[in-house]
């Protein structure tokens, strides 16, 4: 397991994805640890290296006896980041995390490309909120306030449909350290951040929940966006765990606020080949420019542009997804000689058998039996050659 000792304490970390790609360090909430942010990794994975990890008394990582300070687990993070040898990253921090994110960007903003606060707050008042917690755990554990937390946690909605994510977040609530949660309690008990927040200079974007009773918009998430210059704003329906109730939102967010636009500038004619080459084949992409003539060349330069550098660029449906969007749109359009090219490249690629039986069942379904017996037998075909 990957493991750094970091001044007087072991942490834990994951640094996943290709070297050379943008650092994202994702720092997770109070009594949770770094699988807080399951949901997101996949989709950002293409275009980060990611790196998570356990904050000082959680998960994995070691609870050192006394109470911790924000300061602290901020310097943590950046002798992490040393250790690992990554100068500069964007920051994600969710609650505890997005506290500690503040503080990082305040204090290293030459290392913070881009800062994203997530249902936090530069002050967690009223103070004794965090002492009767406190008690209550040094009296009972962590079972005495697990019921109080998830309920701030997560929506009551979440909460009665027995959201199998929500049920992972409490186990791993109750397998907490109590000495690092009471470490790290005493850290947002004392935390004041407002006179860091005119300090921070990267570009910054808050995330408030509309259901959030932990870190209420007006006096938390209100606060940040007033007092960081530039901030954005975006509200999610969700309460205190946003990246959990609303995923795939929240991962929107993030590529949308993290990516660089597509400008003026951008060759969308050269991205969109380099993407339909990716996606098709190269062999399919040469056969295309080597039957292109005068006459169809703007058509083709149109669907390179436009399908390919605009709408397959998108960074808010993987491939896979959208390879099985245009299956079972071309098959229940009866347009089988672009069902049978992403097929052949889907097979190629990314898809596999169950995920074409899936995709025909459904356009049985809802475009009819005809349809699906046809996309079976195109299917078949493709299985076959790849097979020779």
């Amino acid at each position: 397991m990957p493991f750094a000792i970091i001044h007087n304490a072991r942490m834990f970390y994951r640094l996943q994805g290709n070297s050379g790609r943008p650092v994202l360090i994702l720092s997770h909430s109070i009594s949770t640890d770094h699988a807080m942010w399951d949901l997101q990794v996949e989709n950002l994975l293409p275009h980060f290296q990611i790196l998570r990890y356990d904050t000082r008394g959680h998960g994995a990582s070691e609870a050192t006896a006394g109470e911790y300070s924000i300061e602290m687990l901020g310097k943590d993070i950046l002798a992490l980041a040393d250790a690992l040898e990554i100068s500069q990253f964007a920051f994600c921090g969710l609650s505890l995390g997005g506290a500690i994110g503040q503080w990082v960007a305040a204090h290293a903003p030459a290392r913070v490309t881009h800062l994203v606060l997530a249902n936090t707050s530069p002050q967690f008042v009223p103070r004794t909120n965090w002492e009767t917690r406190m008690a209550a755990v040094l009296k009972g554990g962590m079972s005495a306030v697990v019921d109080l937390a998830m309920q701030r946690f997560f929506s009551s909605d979440t909460l009665t449909k027995q959201n199998p994510h929500g049920a992972s977040i409490r186990s791993v609530f109750l397998g907490t350290d109590p000495v690092g949660y009471l470490g790290c309690c005493a850290a947002l008990r004392d935390l004041n951040n407002g006179d860091l927040l005119r300090q921070i200079k990267a570009p910054t974007l808050v995330i408030s929940g509309d259901r959030d009773v932990a870190t209420p918009w007006t006096g938390h998430g209100e606060r940040l966006a007033q007092e960081i210059a530039g901030a954005k704003v975006l509200h999610l329906a969700a309460a205190h765990l946003s990246n959990i109730e609303r995923p795939h939102s929240f991962t929107t967010a993030l590529l949308e606020f993290l990516l660089p636009p597509l400008g003026p500038g951008t060759d969308s004619l050269r991205a969109g080949f380099e993407v339909r080459r990716a996606v098709l084949g190269d062999a399919h992409v040469d056969r295309a420019i080597a039957a292109t003539t005068e006459f169809t060349r703007e058509f083709q330069e149109l669907i390179t542009r436009y399908a390919w550098g605009t709408i397959w660029s998108r960074p808010e449906l993987d491939w896979r997804t959208r390879r099985l969007l245009v299956l079972s749109i071309t098959a229940s359009l009866g347009r089988w000689d672009e069902f049978a090219l992403h097929a052949k490249a889907g097979l190629a690629s990314d898809l596999e058998l169950c995920d074409l039986k899936e995709v025909l069942l459904q356009t049985a379904v809802y475009a009819g039996v005809p349809a699906a017996n046809t996309g079976f037998h195109i299917a078949m075909e493709q299985i076959e050659k790849k097979d020779e």
